[in-house]
């Protein structure tokens, strides 16, 4: 009865947010504004987890590496079968491989050609005359690309709730970020409340992409197994290449690894349920 409940939901919230792509417009919302209000709703969660700065002036490196390596975990689980598993099914192995390169290759040049500041490792990209905290949130702008555009273009799918699991997926895992930013921008000397709003502005960043990923493939249907492939890739680069090595930095790697687990168990578990 468990299952059948959860398959009622899932097939529930399709309808509603019309991604099973009925003509007949059964559903309330098309998938390009659906895409961009669950995307909206995404980003808008690196504001909820900036939050608490409001309260504290500094969060625990123990919890703040182990929430990290959670985010990380959901990155990498939504990104196999929320992404790479379509993409195989829809465009077959070579384009998935052609389209998963690309996406890592935009993501490494983004590193090397936007001046932004980590936390830990220090400055990367050319040199520029910008505050710290505006090279900070440069970074975060950087890694949301990938997000939104990830969730974009799920939507762009018929017959599927990978778009609300991803958007969900990446909405919690958002709420570290948004903590990741808040406190530098305290430490630099911005109010609360600035590092707060600045934080939430990072995320906004995804609605763009996911604008941009779903109209593309919506447009041009033989776009959308390339187009989940490159969301992919570049995802997966901003968790191998940032989240993970800036996790274990610190000396928590045990917690981060855990973490890290937990987070790819949790997706893996939320994209089963949908699918029944």
């Amino acid at each position: 009865m468990g299952a059948a409940a959860v398959s009622s939901v899932g097939i529930g919230w399709r309808k509603v947010l019309n991604v099973e792509g009925c003509p007949d417009g059964d559903g309330i919302m098309g998938p390009i504004a659906t895409s961009f209000l669950a995307s909206l709703g995404a980003g808008l969660a690196t504001g909820i987890g900036a939050l608490p700065a409001l309260f504290f002036s500094k969060a625990s490196d123990r919890l703040l590496d182990a929430m990290l390596g959670f985010a990380g975990g959901v990155m990498i689980a939504a990104s196999m079968f929320g992404l790479l598993v379509p993409a195989f099914r829809l465009g077959g192995i070579p384009v998935t491989i052609l389209g998963s390169i690309i996406g890592v290759l935009f993501l490494d040049r983004a590193n090397l050609l936007i001046p932004h500041l980590h936390r830990l490792r220090g400055a990367e990209g050319p040199s520029a005359s910008l505050r710290r905290a505006w090279l900070v949130l440069l970074a975060m702008v950087i890694h949301n690309i990938p997000e939104g555009l990830a969730v974009g273009v799920s939507f762009g799918q018929d017959e599927s709730a990978s778009g609300p699991m991803l958007a969900f997926g990446i909405g919690l895992q958002n709420v570290p970020e948004g903590l990741a930013v808040a406190f530098p921008l305290m430490r630099e000397g911005y109010s609360r409340w600035k590092a707060v709003a600045y934080a939430t502005l990072t995320g906004l960043v995804e609605p763009v992409a996911s604008l941009l990923g779903v109209s593309l493939v919506t447009a041009v249907e033989t776009f959308l197994p390339i187009g989940l492939a490159f969301a992919a890739g570049a995802m997966l680069y901003v968790v191998f290449q940032e989240i993970i090595p800036e996790s274990h930095r610190r000396g928590f790697q045990r917690e981060t690894t855990f973490s890290t687990l937990l987070g790819i168990i949790f997706m893996v578990s939320l994209a089963y349920s949908v699918s029944l």
